[in-house]
This record gives structure tokens, sequence and C-alpha cells, in this order.
């Protein structure tokens, strides 16, 4: 699925577009490589002015061995059913960032955001460094700066009274005894619906994701943004 808002709509460079993207990967956490990438572009109040879900065919269909070993592999039955019916698109790693730098260039983008960003940062990364054999190095344009949600939850939802509460009520902690902070469990406190389960599937984990975004921008209180301090 892919949408171009902005072929209709007149764009207004004073807002501030954020690129917002969640990646699924196989390989292990270290060495990621994306075979899902979906994500919006949005602003700061949440108007959506492109979709896109894009599965990577560098790695879905030509590294087939890896795939079986994808922590959601019992899900790629949902990847075949969106390619026959349009709501996922077949690419390319190198189409892929051709078309995310088209974006960038198009609205002017200056942030790019996502849940646990450091993880789909690298995963990126190691993907387009895979596929081309290291010729090119970094998937999004240079000068971006991360957002993580995750950073943003943790300097506002953990610090409420009310999701502390909400966390002990359905025993929504990490192994180490900390508040989670799983998009998640975040979400189903945002929602209050504690019978939520995540996607784990690319634009549909940025709908959530978003979400928690923009909840946290409501509350109006301080918080770090950036995946990487200045």
């Amino acid at each position: 699925m892919i949408t171009r808002n902005y072929k209709e709509n007149k764009i207004d460079h004073r807002r501030n577009y954020v690129l917002f993207m969640d990646c699924e990967s196989t390989n292990g956490l270290e060495d990621a490589l994306a075979y899902d990438l979906g994500g919006k572009v949005i602003d700061t109040r949440g108007n959506v002015y492109e979709a896109f879900s894009f599965v990577n065919a560098d790695i879905y269909k030509d590294e087939k061995e890896l795939m079986k070993s994808a922590y959601y592999a019992h899900k790629l039955p949902q990847y075949e059913q969106g390619l026959r019916d349009g709501s996922r698109t077949m690419s390319t790693t190198y189409s892929m960032r051709k078309y995310i730098r088209q974006l960038c260039e198009t609205y002017g983008i200056k942030f790019v955001c996502a849940h646990n960003a450091r993880f789909d940062k690298a995963s990126l990364d190691t993907t387009i460094r895979y596929v081309t054999k290291s010729k090119t190095r970094y998937f999004l344009p240079y000068g971006l700066t991360w957002w993580d949600t995750r950073r943003m939850a943790e300097s506002v939802i953990w610090k409420m009274p009310t999701y502390r509460k909400f966390c002990e009520k359905h025993d929504l902690f990490t192994p180490t005894g900390k508040l989670s902070a799983t998009a998640e469990n975040l979400y189903r406190f945002i929602t209050k619906n504690i019978n939520f389960e995540e996607s784990h599937t690319g634009l549909e984990d940025v709908e959530i994701e978003t979400e928690i975004m923009l909840y946290c921008f409501r509350q109006h209180k301080k918080m770090r943004k950036t995946l990487y301090r200045n």
C-alpha cells in the first residue's frame, strides 16, 4: 500500500513533518535484516500525509533460510495475503531507500521516529550494507534527527502514578522489575484495553506507536524525544 497525498494537497513547509517507521527483521538482534518496512508521514498533530507497507524482496524472497528463523515467521501468510490484495508492496532495499529519500526531500522531513528506534536504525543500515556489500552504508539521508517513542514514554508515561497502578494491576514488568515500556503495554494503558495484542507487522505497529507519541505530546510535559543525546 502506498499513498501519495502530497500530489493532491499543497505541502505546508511551516509544519514539522515526521517520518514514522517500523521494521520487522530476521537474523537476530545484532545483525537484523529488515523484511518488512511500514511507515507514515505525519505531522505532530497526527494528520497523515503518506502511508506505505513494503515487503523487502532482498530478504523475504532471496533469503529463504533466514526467513525460516524470523521471530514472527508464523505471520508470513499475512504477507502473502497482503501482497495479493495490494495492501503491501514488494520492493527491494534500494527501491525502498530511494522512495524514503524522496519523501524526506518532498516534505522537508527533519525527524524520523520509531519505538525503540535504535533497533530500527540499525536494522535498516545493516540491511542496506548487506545487500550492497557495504557499497552503501546508510539507509536514511544524512542529518535527520531520530526520535524514539520509548524515550518519550519513559519521560512522561512512566512517571504517571496511573501507569504504575496499571502495571501493578496487570503485572506488566520487565524481568528486572522495571515498568514495561513495550509499545503493546503502553498502548494498552492509553486505550484501557488490556486485551490488545500488537500485530508485530510494520505499518500496523506504526499505527499504535504514533498514538503513543501523540499521547505524550498531549501531556505537555518536558520529555526527551531524541534517540541520541546532543
